[in-house]
């Protein structure tokens, strides 16, 4: 008998520092008539529940809500709670076809992201979607002195400010600068009181090595949400410890050299890039070879041909920990001109 097949739920992981409106948020989606199955999982350390009445005292309890939606309060393990969700889907008892994880105000959310990498179930039955991380423009200053609130924003795949009414326009415009500076290819956008498009939040395809790939330097326009449009960073007098690092070459790389500059890369920063992405020109290959990763973890594959009117050229992100970037760019253009 053969194996039963699944379709991979999407996973969304909701991150941002603490009183970053987190639960604002999740209230509007699981309480909007959005004719969507979401299940969300709650962490314990929230500082208020989406529902105070839904939190018991098992460590996992599921509960579904009148609009269909799910909420799982965890109070142990992420695995748990996972495994707890598809035994119940499986079985009939709930019904749900997208996942959203809300981290805690403190929480790093690269385990999270790695759990749907490293367990051989999960990864199968699950397929991550995106790390969105909101952001608190009144607080922003203050909070993205700490190296935890700078990761949650170099991690995301969207960015999302809150609390924009209560900052002016050169404030806020300082804060897009600084955000665009830590991570350049996160698109920026505004939640009005924890509401915003849910296009905006779901299948943002973070993770996905396919055709609509592409590690812009420049964020997509949606006219679904307020769009931030910026000028190229400038530095700020404190230098953030995260910050992104684009390496650029309309030279053809040579695969195995390339390949001996990733190992190099990623066997002494690994544990330092907290996401990376790229878009490459192989020599002699019609084909794009697109990659990305978090920290030590990452995928490839050979994309579509380079269209007529593209420009051939490689371009990487790397956003990470007080990298030497200096030494990375010369070490790039070192393996570069080589070629």
């Amino acid at each position: 008998m053969s194996e039963p097949s699944f379709t991979p739920i999407p996973v969304t992981i909701l991150s941002g520092f603490l009183g970053a409106g987190k639960t604002t948020l999740l209230r509007h989606l699981l309480k909007t008539e959005h004719g969507l199955k979401i299940a969300v999982i709650e962490n314990e350390l929230a500082e208020t529940g989406i529902d105070s009445e839904l939190l018991g005292e098992q460590p996992v309890q599921v509960v579904t809500l009148a609009n269909g939606c799910v909420c799982c309060s965890v109070r142990s393990d992420l695995e748990m709670a996972l495994f707890t969700l598809l035994e119940q889907r499986d079985s009939g008892v709930i019904a749900f076809d997208r996942l959203v994880i809300e981290c805690t105000g403190m929480a790093d959310p690269a385990p999270v992201a790695q759990t749907f990498f490293i367990d051989e179930e999960l990864r199968e039955r699950y397929i991550l979607d995106g790390i969105l991380t909101l952001v608190d423009a009144a607080h922003a200053p203050f909070q993205l002195n700490l190296s935890i609130a700078q990761a949650q924003v170099g991690f995301a795949d969207r960015l999302l400010v809150s609390k924009r009414d209560l900052v002016d326009e050169t404030n806020f415009e300082a804060l897009c600068q600084r955000l665009q500076r830590i991570n350049r290819r996160a698109p920026i956008r505004v939640v009005e009181h924890g509401q915003i498009d849910l296009a905006e939040l779901l299948d943002v395809r973070g993770f996905n090595l396919n055709d609509d790939f592409a590690p812009d330097l420049k964020a997509e326009s949606k006219q679904a949400a307020p769009f931030v449009s910026l000028r190229p960073a400038e530095k700020s007098r404190a230098e953030d410890r995260i910050a992104s690092l684009v390496l650029r070459s309309e030279k053809p790389l040579d695969i195995d050299r390339l390949s001996d500059f990733m190992n190099s890369l990623l066997e002494e920063f690994g544990n330092s890039l907290l996401r990376y992405k790229g878009v490459l020109h192989i020599a002699g290959e019609p084909r794009r070879l697109v990659f990305q990763g978090v920290l030590k973890l990452y995928g490839f594959d050979w994309d579509r041909e380079w269209a007529a009117d593209e420009k051939q050229e490689s371009v990487m992100v790397l956003i990470g920990d007080s990298l030497p970037e200096a030494r990375i760019r010369q070490e790039f253009m070192q393996m570069v001109a080589t070629l």
